[in-house]
């Protein structure tokens, strides 16, 4: 618990700042689309996991997506031998640090880390993944519109291809990549929404006991009224 707690406060402060007076995309929501999040969890494993890992979060709380343990181990354990083990990475953080400039973040509350005001963080990362363009000046030859200068490159460019800044700070498609932009667009928001299910996988649990509790709650409300009646009818 110690460590959610550094990790949520520290992320806006020094990682992820947003460039100014930028309209953040809303994200679709995928959280009761499990065929959406199941390829969210594929496109993660494959692309993101190599540097960013979820290390709050177990391989075997994936069956949860409706995938079965034998599909975790042919298909995704690709960072440990056990389904109980954590879904973290084995690159350490002093080396990413000298490799990169800086290490790499974990990415297990990344989507509540980055809510603020009206925005969710589903909403800044989902703009974040689509927000890449060649840029170079960059050491990585790309750059981010709402997060200028980011040390991490474009992992997903072949799927999306290239994207330039014109002179009126909008975003141009320049060089295709393999998937069309609605199909990437579709990408990227399974690949937030699984982020977000992977933020707090019970969520969902949580609202539906929330629910229940605040109908026990006006019930017994109704319950307490009518007793109340009762026991006071014949006071002056």
């Amino acid at each position: 618990m110690k460590k959610i707690i550094i990790l949520i406060l520290a992320l806006p402060s020094f990682v992820l700042a947003a460039g100014d007076n930028v309209q953040l995309d809303r994200a679709p929501d995928r959280s009761n689309n499990l065929p959406a999040l199941q390829h969210g969890a594929k496109v993660y494993v494959n692309y993101c996991l190599n540097c960013h890992g979820l290390s709050f979060l177990r391989y075997n709380k994936l069956q949860e997506l409706g995938i079965s343990e034998e599909q975790i181990k042919d298909n995704l354990l690709f960072t440990a031998d056990k389904v109980g083990e954590r879904m973290s990475i084995a690159m350490r953080s002093k080396e990413a640090k000298q490799w990169f400039g800086v290490a790499p973040l974990d990415l297990s509350v990344i989507t509540k880390a980055r809510a603020s005001g009206l925005d969710s963080g589903a909403d800044w990362l989902y703009t974040y993944l689509r927000s890449f363009y060649r840029d170079k000046t960059t050491p990585t030859g790309w750059n981010n519109v709402i997060f200028p200068n980011v040390a991490m490159p474009h992992v997903l460019w072949e799927l999306q291809g290239d994207q330039e800044l014109t002179d009126d700070k909008k975003l141009k498609l320049v060089k295709k990549g393999r998937l069309t932009s609605d199909e990437f667009d579709e990408m990227a928001a399974n690949l937030t929404g699984f982020l977000v299910w992977a933020a707090e996988p019970d969520a969902q649990f949580r609202k539906t006991v929330g629910t229940w509790v605040l109908i026990v709650l006006l019930l017994l409300l109704v319950v307490s009224y009518a007793l109340k009646r009762e026991y006071w009818k014949d006071v002056n």
